[in-house]
């Protein structure tokens, strides 16, 4: 086995995040399980990224840690248009924290949330960097 690290987001619903996951931000299913009925794990892909969705009683189950509040970490996403991409999201009602902006550091950044409250930034190369 290859020696590799991803991370594991604890969700409410994973069929839920999954929608907003693989039909809003591209991001590919490679495992299922249960393989029948609602998911409680789902692998996903984009590119060479990976990371997972877990049922958020996960942790409590297997280590007697429940969830906190709040965002639990920002999942930095790199797509080709962010404007076209928060309003995708925008238009399938989701939550959008803060307008796409140039960086100083040549980027595009806008900032989105998951079903769940986390915090994911959508980003691109600037076209126009000052």
């Amino acid at each position: 086995m290859s020696r590799q690290a991803f991370p594991v987001i604890y969700v409410r619903d994973v069929g839920r995040a999954l929608s907003f996951y693989e039909g809003l931000l591209g991001f590919e299913e490679t495992y299922r399980q249960p393989i029948e009925g609602e998911p409680g794990y789902v692998g996903l892909t984009l590119g060479d990224s990976r990371m997972s969705l877990v049922d958020a009683r996960w942790p409590a189950e297997q280590i007697g840690v429940e969830r906190g509040a709040g965002p639990r970490f920002e999942l930095f996403v790199y797509v080709e248009d962010v404007d076209a991409a928060i309003e995708q999201i925008r238009a399938a009602e989701g939550p959008v924290l803060r307008e796409p902006e140039d960086m100083p550091w040549g980027e595009r950044l806008g900032y989105v949330e998951d079903p769940d409250g986390n915090s994911v930034s959508l980003a691109a190369s600037s076209t126009d960097t000052d």
